[in-house]
């Protein structure tokens, strides 16, 4: 099995390496878009012995797959449509990303549901809902139950206590989507698939009427080159009937988008737990801490302009604000406070109706030319996705993919996974005479990286500049940067501040800060 390309020093390829490794040989697989679903399928069919590339116009991760609500979740709501199946499924994905294959990214959280007097649910309605939710999950986070309002007002001091009766409380786990994409695509090129970011497809290839690969445009040169490949699969999210119409100019459109906006706020005051707001009887909104700071979101209403143009407006600043204003103070929701905000676009089946009630799930379709196209998913389940569509390609007629496919483990660990509290003491124990690294620092390197901590922390070693905080408010040091450089395929500013630190999240990408980071960049190279 083939490993990842390197230069000296255990760099990645550089990008001219990799599109002569793109474009001098014909691929099993070529995979058009690096989100939650080009990486799962790369991953998993990279795992079974095909020769797989993966390709995306932007960053991996880059649109949605990095917009998400940061949550590894079972979907209480989905109780209330009587999808017993479907959470039970879900939890079982959760605990096999929390226990098995990604504990150094997946953590823990506790979530407080409260009941307001003329709220929209009943304690004891809830109380049943969260004990049935629990039990799906064979108890494993402890047994969904009622609460105080006073413990729940312990752990979030910012709750709304007036009116409030009670909380129902429930287990379920968060996660950070960009590292997780980030590590998916180590994991994929680990096992021998070749990838390229920031690599626009131009033109899809056609022999004999059917597509065969796809001509591309690197963006961060302008170099033009190709990959031929057995089989193509239409990956892309919210573009994928963009790239349908390349195969067949005729294609009707196969998809809608719905936008799910977020903000991210400063907190005032420790928070120990998250809340699901419930804001009518079907929807709810959420309050999550999340790196130091709290995230709320989000909305789910049609969207129909330019995929690349989506964002949070002021409208849905003002509605996520209002509708977290049912349970949270007010002076914890000031304006002043927002740090960062995003949208995503979920990608539903095309179809009538209200975005919030059509179903969330994955969709394969064949084109004119043979080209799979894959829209839906959700980072939750996003390993079953690429084995259901895996299973999807070994059946494609006329392509052989089976004859040449091993059966793949049903569970491998992200590459890094280590246990962060034992990564964080090594990183604070294990360390040169007279050198030091601050506590914060060691556990915000540990929780995103797992093991590869000790890497960052052998650059440190190296370079003391290299630990130095890339802003003095925040935990991120340009030891990550130069390892996102050399080791994460991150070629621009917004690749290292939005997916490979934390820095935009926190409101910490000064206009200084992007000149340091695109300077060091720069100064990085491939050479």
């Amino acid at each position: 099995m083939a490993t990842i390309p390197t230069l000296g020093a255990g760099r990645t390829a550089t990008r001219a390496q990799s599109r002569e490794l793109l474009s001098s040989t014909t691929y099993d697989l070529l995979v058009i878009g690096g989100g939650i679903l080009g990486t799962a399928v790369a991953w998993t069919a990279a795992q079974s012995g095909l020769k797989v590339a993966m390709v995306d116009a932007g960053d991996f991760a880059g649109a949605t797959s990095s917009a998400s609500s940061k949550l590894v979740h079972g979907g209480l709501r989905y109780l209330q449509t009587g999808a017993v199946k479907l959470v039970a499924e879900n939890h079982k994905e959760r605990r096999a990303l929390a226990t098995d294959v990604a504990p150094h990214l997946v953590n823990p959280l506790t979530f407080f549901v409260p009941v307001y007097k003329g709220g929209p649910h009943s304690a004891p309605k809830l109380g049943a809902g969260v004990f049935l939710y629990s039990a799906l999950s064979a108890f494993r986070d402890g047994m969904g139950r009622v609460s105080t309002a006073a413990h729940a007002a312990q752990q979030v001091p910012a709750l709304r206590t007036a009116g409030l009766r009670s909380v129902a409380v429930y287990g379920d786990h968060q996660m950070n989507d960009s590292r997780v994409a980030v590590m998916t695509v180590r994991a994929a090129v680990d096992s021998g698939a070749v990838v390229l970011n920031h690599a626009e497809v131009t033109a899809l290839r056609f022999t004999g009427g059917r597509v065969s690969g796809a001509e591309l445009r690197d963006r961060t040169d302008g170099a033009e080159f190709g990959v031929d490949a057995r089989l193509v699969l239409n990956a892309t999210g919210p573009w994928v009937d963009h790239l349908r119409r390349m195969e067949d100019a005729g294609a009707a459109p196969s998809i809608r988008l719905s936008k799910g906006a977020h903000l991210v706020l400063r907190r005032r005051s420790p928070w120990r737990a998250a809340l699901t707001i419930p804001i009518d009887k079907y929807r709810v909104s959420f309050a999550i801490p999340w790196e130091d700071h709290v995230l709320l979101g989000t909305t789910d209403e049609e969207y129909t302009g330019d995929p690349a143009e989506v964002r949070a407006t002021d409208a849905d600043v003002d509605q996520i604000l209002g509708e977290a204003g049912h349970a949270i103070r007010d002076e914890h929701l000031d304006r002043d406070l927002i740090t960062y905000t995003f949208a995503g676009l979920r990608v539903l089946p095309g179809g009538p109706g209200e975005t919030a009630a059509a179903k969330r799930e994955t969709v394969v379709t064949e084109g004119r030319g043979g080209m799979l196209s894959v829209a839906g998913g959700k980072w939750t389940t996003y390993r079953h996705i690429g084995r259901t569509v895996l299973e999807k390609l070994r059946n494609v007629p006329g392509v052989g993919l089976s004859e040449d496919m091993a059966d793949f483990p049903r569970t491998v660990p992200l590459p890094g996974v280590g246990a962060p509290n034992a990564v964080a003491h090594r990183l604070l124990v294990d360390r040169e005479p007279g050198a030091r690294m601050e506590p914060l620092v060691a556990k915000h390197l540990a929780s995103h990286y797992g093991t590869f901590a000790f890497d960052i922390a052998r650059l440190i070693a190296a370079d003391p500049k290299l630990g130095e905080p890339i802003h003095p408010d925040g935990p991120d040091v340009w030891g990550q940067v130069a390892f996102a450089a050399d080791h994460e395929w991150a070629y621009t500013v917004d690749d290292v501040l939005r997916r490979r630190t934390t820095m935009t999240v926190r409101g910490l990408d000064t206009p200084e800060v992007r000149s340091r980071v695109e300077a060091f960049l720069a100064g990085r190279g491939e050479g």
